[in-house]
């Protein structure tokens, strides 16, 4: 069987008091397993377009197909994600 593919999750912007902590800069990778650490709302707003990544698809909008950019779900304090299919 083939190594699953992976995804990076990164913190790229962060405004407000974010309730799990999270900073610019922080990262996780996703493969076959959820990453500890991440905020299950934001983990929650992430998943579709992981999945997207995992399975070789991109969205139309992105300049990048190999990028989603998403942001979690806390209007107040927002905290901006990117998400990066990590090729081998």
């Amino acid at each position: 069987m083939a190594e699953a593919p992976k995804v990076s999750i990164r913190v790229v912007s962060q405004k407000g008091a974010c309730d799990a902590g999270h900073k610019v800069g922080d990262q996780w990778v996703v493969g076959d397993k959820t990453p500890e650490g991440i905020c299950i709302s934001a983990f929650d707003v992430l998943c579709p377009g992981i999945h997207v990544l995992l399975f070789g698809g991109a969205l139309p909008w992105e300049k990048d197909p190999d990028r989603i950019m998403a942001a979690c779900p806390d209007p107040d304090n927002p905290v901006v994600f990117e998400l990066r299919r990590l090729r081998k």
